[in-house]
């Protein structure tokens, strides 16, 4: 289990990349979301502020399973986290910097995300997650599934 505020951080955008990435066995995908989930604790805050359907906090370690559970499948060639870490004057919070960069249909993408992370006895208490829902459907020919949901 990480231990550093850095290190659970990356462990979460490594878990979700090998959820996208595919290949995992049924069980080894519910070994995942179990994984991801250990990695919050059991009261927590997370928050997707620019969510295009609205940011629907995330308040239990039950609810971040099924957010991870309950996300779309997309076939992708590959899809990992690149960037770094940024330490602050509070040793509880990091910020990540990064993009989930990737390949699927044979098109390369690169998706930017900051996540602003609040960790305390090794587990997510409070995370701020930005990411460019419309870069994602865009990477994965979804923007007019995310256009009509916007619209409806």
């Amino acid at each position: 289990m990480p231990s550093s505020p850095a290190d659970v951080v990356r462990a979460v955008a490594e878990g979700v990349s090998r959820v996208m990435a595919g290949g995992l066995s049924k069980e080894e995908k519910e070994a995942e979301f179990d994984r991801l989930a250990s990695l919050y604790a059991e009261e927590t805050d997370v928050r997707h502020p620019f969510a295009p359907l609205g940011d629907t906090p995330l308040r239990t370690r039950a609810e971040l399973r099924h957010h991870f559970s309950g996300g779309p499948v997309w076939e992708v060639e590959r899809f990992e986290p690149v960037g770094r870490i940024h330490e602050t004057a509070d040793p509880e919070v990091v910020i990540y910097e990064f993009s989930y960069v990737g390949s699927v249909d044979g098109r390369d993408f690169a998706v930017p995300c900051i996540f602003v992370v609040r960790v305390r006895d090794g587990v997510i208490v409070e995370s701020r997650d930005y990411i460019d829902h419309v870069g994602m459907a865009r990477a994965f020919g979804r923007l007019d599934e995310l256009a009509t949901a916007l619209s409806a």
